[in-house]
């Protein structure tokens, strides 16, 4: 995905075990939607706690923060509670978004390898499904939700 490309609509399972898609989420406004390669491991704990912990400035611009792993229901679930996330953790075990959203490594190794096979990668989203800014840093954690609301707020005038 570059900046400008139309984001894909989705549909996967959240930590609670409920359907969500992109479209529904894109209806309360923009979305920070970031990828992470696995649940509870030290990197992505980093990236999501940022995006937790910055959720009044993501709620002052209007947007959505939401995460998605190739982890199971249950590990997202897990995940969400030990660190109070408050924004959805999306399961995509078989890799299908990660791949229509480009950040599918093409490792070719089988599936219980799955989180090495995603990239981390934040696409943030206006609400015509425009993508505004594409956050590619695999080793600088709190870059992703940094540049994700400098985006957000460019888009907001502010």
């Amino acid at each position: 995905m570059d900046k400008g490309d139309i984001a894909p609509d989705f549909k996967l399972v959240d930590q609670d075990g409920n359907p969500r898609s992109l479209r529904e989420f894109l209806e309360l406004g923009p979305v920070a939607l970031f990828f992470y390669p696995a649940a509870m491991t030290t990197g992505c704990t980093a990236q999501s706690c940022h995006f937790r912990d910055l959720a009044a400035e993501f709620a002052e611009v209007g947007a959505q923060r939401v995460g998605i792993s190739s982890d199971g229901v249950d590990k997202q679930r897990e995940f969400s509670d030990a660190h109070s996330f408050g924004f959805p953790l999306l399961s995509d075990p078989d890799g299908a978004v990660a791949a229509a959203y480009g950040v599918r490594r093409k490792l070719g190794l089988p599936d219980r390898f799955g989180a090495v096979q995603t990239r981390r990668r934040t696409i943030v989203i206006d609400t015509d499904r425009t993508v505004l800014a594409v956050v590619k840093s695999e080793l600088r954690m709190e870059v992703h939700a940094d540049q994700a609301l400098a985006a957000l707020r460019a888009r907001a005038g502010k």
